[in-house]
């Protein structure tokens, strides 16, 4: 039985982008489909679920801001962002709005391809964990908060939580171990894997972006503490 390969959607105007992506990315053997337009873009991901999604952020008819947005209200698919080397605000923006990634153009195919096999191996490392040692618990209980690694579920008070791959691992990372402090770095090596370069900024986005999904279902929620130049850790209770 041959292989299943991972879907990757590529949302861009750049017809010349679209083209040697795709060729890249069919050569390491994913199956891939393209997009020149936002609009096109949503309706095929909400449509077909592919794997990730990597997303440009200028577009016509819809940008990929707003594609992010409406994909992300009950939609956790991973998604890299392509943005303009000099517009951190769309960096942020993405990042807040709950973009897994972000890379700037011009860009390097090959990092492209690293960020993407990355972005897909954390995806899966949750179901592989689970099918590893039969001893090894998948589950993560703490007070009022229940991770579930192989139905890649988060919890709080019984009430399940919208998160991305990128934001599970970072609860998971601060959650396995309460009271105690994870470093910026700390965090990117456990949520990314070693080797991946991303901004400190990064991180703390996606820490907002928790918080907000939290506070959404209990507005005390306060267990996700910041310790100013230092970093960051999950409450004891």
């Amino acid at each position: 039985m041959s292989e299943i390969k991972d879907r990757i959607f590529l949302v861009d105007d750049d017809r010349n982008i679209l083209m040697s992506v795709s060729m890249a990315l069919e050569a390491e053997g994913f199956n891939v489909e393209t997009f020149n337009d936002g609009e096109a873009g949503l309706k095929a991901i909400l449509e077909n679920k592919p794997d990730l999604v990597v997303l440009d952020v200028k577009m016509p008819r819809m940008d990929g801001i707003e594609v992010l947005s409406k994909l992300r209200e009950d939609s956790a698919i991973p998604v890299i962002f392509l943005t303009s080397k000099d517009d951190e605000v769309d960096q942020v923006i993405g990042l807040r709005m709950g973009a897994d990634d972000y890379i700037t153009k011009p860009f390097s195919q090959r990092l492209l391809i690293e960020r993407i096999k990355a972005l897909l191996r954390r995806r899966d490392l949750m179901s592989d964990e689970s099918k590893g040692d039969s001893n090894k618990t998948d589950n993560i209980k703490y007070g009022d908060l229940l991770l579930d690694d192989s139905r890649h579920l988060c919890a709080w008070k019984g009430q399940p939580l919208n998160l991305t791959v990128t934001e599970y691992l970072i609860v998971k990372a601060l959650a396995l171990r309460p009271g105690h402090v994870r470093n910026r770095d700390q965090l990117i090596d456990m949520a990314y894997g070693e080797n991946i370069y991303v901004d400190d900024r990064t991180i703390d986005s996606h820490i907002k972006r928790v918080r907000r999904k939290f506070k959404k279902i209990d507005d005390s929620f306060d267990k996700i503490e910041t310790l100013y130049g230092v970093g960051y850790r999950y409450k004891e209770d």
